[in-house]
């Protein structure tokens, strides 16, 4: 790989992304989920002070199939990860694998001036991101 390629985030993040409520029920959440393909969903800020929260499939299999709790009792709120580590537009895709290796990261949102433009997950950072830094 050439030190001089410099691969930003911003260039291959996915701008689709889903964000629900966080007294969403679990079992809305699937289905919202399922009807978007995606497996991970960012919590909204319930204002200016919040911060994001972050629920990825394998949450809802640890906190809530696996603790045989009923998807219909179980609120987003109480399985997510809050406040979601984040990224800039602007990172190195490196730093970035960097991070994800060093907090155990699937999946981040690319956060810009406060709002969420993207996400970034190992498939784009090998799939594209890898792959840009070859050519």
């Amino acid at each position: 790989m050439s030190e001089k390629t410099l691969i930003r985030t911003r260039e291959i993040m996915t701008k689709q992304h889903i964000e629900l409520d966080g007294l969403m029920t679990v079992a809305d959440a699937i289905k919202e989920m399922a009807a978007a393909k995606a497996n991970v969903l960012i919590v909204k800020k319930r204002d200016q002070d919040d911060e994001y929260g972050i629920v990825q499939l394998s949450d809802i299999a640890k906190k809530v199939l696996a603790k045989d709790r009923s998807a219909d009792r179980v609120n987003i709120y109480e399985i997510m990860t809050k406040p979601v580590i984040s990224v800039s537009p602007d990172m190195d895709v490196r730093y970035c694998s960097r991070l994800f290796e060093q907090f155990g990261l699937s999946s981040v949102p690319v956060i810009e001036q406060g709002e969420i433009i993207g996400m970034v997950g190992y498939t784009e950072l090998v799939l594209q991101g890898l792959l840009k830094l070859q050519e």
